[in-house]
């Protein structure tokens, strides 16, 4: 399983391009804190993350994400590799993270002010070019009715079960 989920600040404003072909593509990094401190400094170090996003989800970040805003990233690692253009015996070795979703960390002053992760999120790729996201008011989390404080809410009751006394009554 390849699986990478990230929670960290864009290093710089992420920047859109487009292949020869017309598809969107976004580089980025992100840097992410080391879950402890050194014990010399008591300084706190970060990793520097490169992100590639596709489409969509590039479209997304680059418009709504720039340098210093947390971001969350779900992806999976990718190991390239590319020769050197001044030195073709030079081969340089790149892992980067390929992002499939990205969504809004932090609150109002955080994300751009959206209030936070409130469900709004970059659509998933598509990697066979078909993904036609439009963000819309319907697509808007939807809104959950608050619970009056002194109603207490129903749950059934263990009589609308019915008991099963042996394992041959299993019906799978």
């Amino acid at each position: 399983m390849n699986k990478v989920i990230l929670v960290g600040r864009l290093t710089a404003d992420p920047e859109l391009r487009q292949t020869q072909s017309g598809i969107s593509s976004c580089r980025f990094t992100v840097a992410v804190d080391r879950g402890f401190a050194d014990k010399a400094t008591g300084e706190r170090k970060a990793d520097f993350i490169t992100c590639v996003a596709w489409r969509q989800t590039a479209e997304f970040v680059s418009r709504y994400f720039n340098k210093g805003k947390l971001i969350a990233i779900e992806g999976s690692l990718r190991n390239n590799n590319y020769q050197d253009r001044n030195h073709p015996d030079v081969t340089h070795y790149t892992l980067d993270v390929m992002v499939d979703n990205v969504e809004f960390v932090g609150g109002k002053g955080e994300s751009g002010g959206n209030g936070g992760n409130q469900g709004y999120s970059a659509p998933q790729n598509n990697y066979n070019g078909y993904n036609n996201y439009q963000a819309s008011p319907q697509q808007a989390a939807p809104q959950q009715p608050a619970a009056p404080n002194n109603e207490s809410m129903s749950y059934g009751n263990a009589g609308d079960f019915e008991e099963i006394l042996s394992d041959g009554d299993v019906p799978f």
